[in-house]
C-alpha cells in the first residue's frame, strides 16, 4: 500500500497561468471545491477529456493543488493524465481548456478524441 502512495506523490498535472485564473473566475461564479479532471471512452480515437468543477472528493479521487487551485481526479483516470500540463486559450471565435498531454499517441481529426500508446 505505500508504494502505491508513493507512486501518486510523484505523479502531477499542471496548470498554466491562463488555466489557473479561468478556473479561479469560474469557481467564483459557480462554486466548488477545485477542478475535476478526468477521461472517458468515447469519440473516433477512444478517448476523451473531462473538465468540469469539482463539487466534492470522493474516496476514489486523488487531489493534487497547483497555483492555488485544487485538481481532483479519479485515481482510474491518473494513469492517463500525469505529466500533463492544462492551458486555456482562444482559437478564433472559441475559447477552451487545452491539455498538453505527453501519454497521447495520435488524436483524431476533430481533435475531440485521442489515443493512448
Amino acid at each position: 500500500m505505500a508504494e502505491n502512495i508513493e507512486v501518486i506523490k510523484q505523479m502531477a498535472i499542471k496548470l498554466t497561468q491562463k488555466a489557473a485564473n479561468q478556473v479561479q473566475q469560474y469557481l467564483e461564479k459557480e462554486g466548488g471545491l477545485g477542478l475535476r479532471l478526468g477521461v472517458k471512452k468515447t469519440g473516433c480515437s477512444g478517448w476523451a477529456y473531462i473538465v468540469e468543477l469539482a463539487s466534492g472528493i470522493t474516496p476514489e479521487d486523488v487531489v493534487f493543488e497547483d497555483r492555488g487551485i485544487k485538481i481532483v481526479v479519479p485515481h482510474d483516470s491518473l494513469g492517463f493524465l500525469d505529466g500533463s500540463e492544462l492551458d486555456f486559450g482562444t482559437e478564433g471565435l472559441g475559447q477552451s481548456f487545452r491539455f498538453n498531454n505527453p501519454n497521447v499517441t495520435e488524436q483524431c481529426g476533430c481533435g475531440e478524441s485521442f489515443t493512448f500508446g
